[in-house]
């Protein structure tokens, strides 16, 4: 699967920081299980390569690496099993690492100055970040015009209550969010919850 298809395969991708390498299986199987196979693990934390190599065997789970920040975490996350990358921004050296490592990328822009840039170097799926207060919805309307061939993936203040207005964007393919892994439901090992978020979460189409 190239970018665009794990994109348009996820419809809210959420955004996982692992704080208990015991948790990450467990977590993985309760989204997928909920209609959700898109995951972004983050290198928030110290376990978040540990988690990626973890997730990355649960059965239709397509595990990425999110938080990229420093050109060597490509190489090292791939090798754990990532299958595609996120960062915060782009910057030149991890548009060189992004390249060197094969690790498909979905940058993090907030400008037209900052789509323009990364479009310009090679990136036409990009993640709007933070998304809402970059000007959410209204910041994807008006790009959309002068800027069409680009595909977004918003993240940052959007809640399944939000998602369906992002959702309904033509150059919108999904979301990210992190409150499909709520910490408190995860510590407390409640699957079934995580489950429950996912499915709602999964069956979310535009407003």
């Amino acid at each position: 699967m190239n970018l665009l298809d794990i994109m348009r395969s996820a419809t809210v991708i959420p955004v996982i920081a692992i704080d208990d390498p015991a948790t990450a299986v467990p977590l993985a199987r309760a989204l997928v299980a909920g209609g959700i196979r898109v995951l972004e693990v983050t290198l928030r934390t110290a376990h978040g390569l540990d988690a990626i190599r973890a997730m990355s065997q649960v059965e239709g789970a397509i595990v990425g690496v999110g938080t990229l920040t420093q050109p060597e975490e490509f190489a090292a996350a791939r090798d754990a099993g990532a299958v595609f990358g996120v960062s915060p921004g782009l910057t030149p050296a991890l548009i060189e690492a992004a390249k060197k490592s094969g690790l498909p990328l979905l940058p993090g822009v907030m400008t037209p100055s900052e789509v323009m840039a990364a479009r310009e170097a090679g990136f036409r799926q990009l993640k709007l970040f933070p998304a809402v207060p970059a000007g959410g919805v209204g910041m994807l309307s008006a790009i959309a015009g002068p800027l069409p061939d680009v595909t977004f993936c918003p993240t940052g203040g959007i809640s399944i209550d939000t998602a369906p207005q992002f959702l309904k964007l033509k150059n919108v393919a999904c979301v990210g969010g992190s409150w499909l892994t709520p910490k408190d439901a995860i510590k407390a090992g409640d699957w079934g919850l995580i489950t429950d978020l996912a499915r709602a979460a999964a069956a979310l189409s535009a407003a």
